[in-house]
């Protein structure tokens, strides 16, 4: 069975950084990406990248900040800047489709990682 293991998460204060690593399975052709969830609030996705060249996609409120990035074993999250906002549980998930523009909604994602806490104090 295929597993996602994400690593990285921590507490630091705003301003700081922060990367998200998640080791991927060998002869993964699918998206990548992550999706956080902070308290009393949905899940939503943070940043998806594509197989093959197709890009990346970063919801608007990280652009600037956050940049994704997946080779063949690995799909990292650098957070940078970090503010107060950025606090959720942060997943790893793999995408039914290998192209970045289907997998905008968290049911688009086959496989979920278990999480990782990020907080970041003010």
């Amino acid at each position: 069975q295929v597993q996602l293991v994400e690593s990285g998460g921590g507490l630091v204060q705003a301003g700081d950084s922060l990367r998200l690593s998640c080791a991927v399975p060998e002869g993964t052709f699918n998206a990548m990406g992550w999706f956080r969830q902070a308290p009393g609030k949905e899940r939503e996705l943070v940043a998806v990248f594509s197989w093959g060249g197709a890009g990346a996609y970063y919801r608007d409120s990280v652009k600037g900040r956050f940049t994704i990035a997946r080779d063949n074993t690995k799909v990292t999250l650098q957070m940078d800047s970090l503010k107060p906002e950025d606090t959720a549980v942060y997943y790893c998930t793999r995408c039914s489709s290998s192209v970045q523009t289907v997998c905008r909604s968290a049911d688009k994602s086959d496989i979920w990682g278990q999480g990782t806490q990020v907080t970041v104090s003010s």
